[in-house]
């Protein structure tokens, strides 16, 4: 996978796009996404765990098979669905996440608009379009397509709504060694940057569960998550975790780019916990 610009830049502009121009997408377009899809490489993420993706053509949101696809209203004129399939437990949620936000960065890269759906679709609908293993199942969707120039009102008003454009400042994500200090944006160092590209991330209603603490001797970043109580559980599954794939793509696409070598591990620093709902998920560490 190949940027044809600063990735730290893409996520800085990145917008989820709910109204899509009536242009088709190019043919030419459409092959480099299959090529992208087909390619078991960009599905690898931080952990093992398997995950797919399926790209589904529509016309009116109706499939080649017929099949209407539900959107609750939320999406105009989208010219196909990138659906996401995975195992439903933690680590196969955020590995998944983590691949499914990097190929929406790539998709962003080359002007194609997306939006993350993880609540506000019919998961029935997809599920008679393609086929998903007896224990898999349609974590997200997005619709994508060339963005409309001028965005409808309704997509400026839900921004509002969910408060898309308001981002928690780094005191209320970010901690120094414990969760007893919070972290300093110019005490950070070399993590300065990819931690503000985990701030700006996109997040399930915008409540930006990530919760970040930078080791003492500037090494590693452990990643927590806060969990929203009660939050997704009519759907079966941890939204929530999709959230913490994306901020270790956002954090982990940085790094690269800025030529930080280093890797992730899961070993718990069992750091006194923030709360009851916090939760640890994996590190990155300089190697």
């Amino acid at each position: 996978m190949t940027f044809q610009k600063s990735v730290i830049e893409t996520i800085r502009t990145r917008q989820s796009i709910r109204t899509y121009d009536t242009q088709d997408i190019t043919e030419s377009d459409y092959k480099i996404i299959t090529e992208y899809i087909d390619n078991k490489q960009n599905l690898i993420g931080p952990f093992n765990s398997k995950g797919k993706m399926e790209l589904i053509r529509v016309t009116d949101n109706v499939t080649d098979k017929g099949i209407k696809l539900g959107t609750y209203g939320f999406i105009k004129n989208p010219k196909a669905y990138l659906v996401g399939i995975c195992e439903n437990n933690t680590y196969s949620l955020v590995n998944f996440s983590y691949t499914f936000e990097k190929l929406v960065l790539f998709l962003t890269d080359l002007q194609i608009g997306t939006c993350w759906m993880g609540g506000t679709f019919s998961r029935k609908s997809f599920e008679k379009e393609i086929s998903i293993g007896e224990r898999e199942f349609i974590p997200c969707v997005t619709p994508i397509g060339y963005p409309k120039e001028k965005q409808r009102m309704f997509d400026k008003a839900l921004r509002i709504v969910v408060k898309a454009d308001n981002k928690k400042a780094w005191n209320q994500l970010f901690y120094d060694e414990s969760f007893e200090a919070v972290l300093d944006y110019n005490k950070a160092g070399p993590f300065q940057t990819p931690i503000e590209s985990v701030r700006l991330g996109p997040s399930a209603s915008n409540k930006q569960p990530w919760r970040l603490v930078l080791a003492n001797d500037r090494t590693v970043c452990h990643f927590f998550i806060e969990h929203t109580p009660n939050y997704s559980t009519k759907l079966g599954y941890q939204m929530q975790l999709l959230d913490i794939g994306i901020a270790m793509c956002h954090f982990d696409l940085t790094c690269k780019e800025l030529k930080m070598h280093g890797e992730w591990e899961i070993e718990d620093p069992k750091l006194e916990r923030l709360n009851e709902q916090a939760e640890y998920i994996a590190s990155w560490r300089i190697c």
